[in-house]
């Protein structure tokens, strides 16, 4: 019988195999669709489907700097338990280094590992430790210089936070600084003008709400908004906040003293955004009676 690849894809879809496993299980199977799912499972390549409906908030961040472009990836596990294996950091490792040579989490996806697509490799992984894994992501900074810096690493070069910062002018050291104080501060955009506007926008209403409650007349609530919005301006972006290591500076006057220009960067947290199933313990015992 001859192997479609509408065949192929049928036989992913329904076990999350990776695509040349699905075509070899078809292939020795003649087609049959059911044996090949059979067959999947008995080398292990069919666990995959079985976990993908499971929440995979924990992982690993790992950034990799070559040249002038540094990179952050994001890729997530079920537990932190995961997270600390070393296969899985290893993995990750390779992910991170394939990163450099992409633009995107979907061109990263079809890139190579040892051979094989990284959405393969991930799937592969999945089957052997047993647990729902996936990429989540990457970003990527260009400058004249790249810093990067890990928080809480846990292995080298990757961790739970991840920061890249682009500059030109200034040394590594001020980097390195701005990078630890982008993972304590979190700042929303590098300037105002980076900012979201439709952010903006939504706070500036809020905030003529809660001052409309005063009941003060519109000239002093407009001067009012001025003087709130300034300071969202401050705490959200990089450049006005207060920089961690002096607070009497702001980050922007803390560069220009240093002799550096912030031309952008990436703060990446593990499993920030996604929503993780919670179930109380009555309910957990509850399904697990259920089977």
């Amino acid at each position: 019988m001859a192997i479609t690849a509408a065949l192929v894809k049928e036989l992913r879809d329904s076990t999350g195999a990776g695509m040349m496993d699905a075509k070899k299980a078809l292939t020795e199977t003649d087609g049959d669709i059911e044996a090949a799912v059979d067959w999947l499972r008995t080398k292990g390549l069919a666990k995959a489907a079985k976990k993908s409906g499971r929440t995979a908030a924990e992982g690993l961040v790992a950034v990799k700097v070559e040249g002038g472009k540094g990179v952050a990836v994001e890729v997530n596990a079920e537990t932190d338990f995961v997270a600390k294996n070393a296969d899985f950091q290893q993995m990750v490792a390779k992910i991170a280094d394939a990163a450099t040579g992409v633009s995107s989490t979907e061109e990263l996806a079809n890139a190579e590992v040892d051979g094989k697509p990284v959405s393969e490799v991930i799937t592969d992984k999945v089957a052997t430790i047993g647990e729902n894994m996936s990429l989540r992501r990457m970003a990527s900074v260009e400058g004249e210089t790249v810093v990067s810096y890990i928080h809480n690493a846990a292995a080298d070069g990757m961790g739970k936070i991840g920061v890249l910062v682009g500059m030109t002018g200034g040394d590594e050291a001020f980097g390195k600084q701005v990078a630890m104080h982008i993972a304590a501060a979190s700042p929303a955009a590098l300037d105002e003008a980076s900012l979201d506007p439709a952010v903006v926008e939504k706070e500036k209403t809020i905030q003529m709400d809660i001052a409309r409650e005063s009941g003060k007349p519109e000239q002093v609530i407009e001067k009012m908004i001025v003087g709130r919005m300034k300071k969202f301006m401050s705490e959200n972006t990089l450049l006005g906040q207060a920089f961690v290591v002096n607070p009497d500076l702001s980050v922007e006057a803390a560069a220009k003293e240093a002799g550096a220009t912030i031309t952008g960067f990436v703060r990446m947290e593990v499993g920030e955004g996604i929503a993780k199933k919670e179930e109380d313990f009555a309910a957990e015992v509850a399904k697990a009676a259920q089977g």
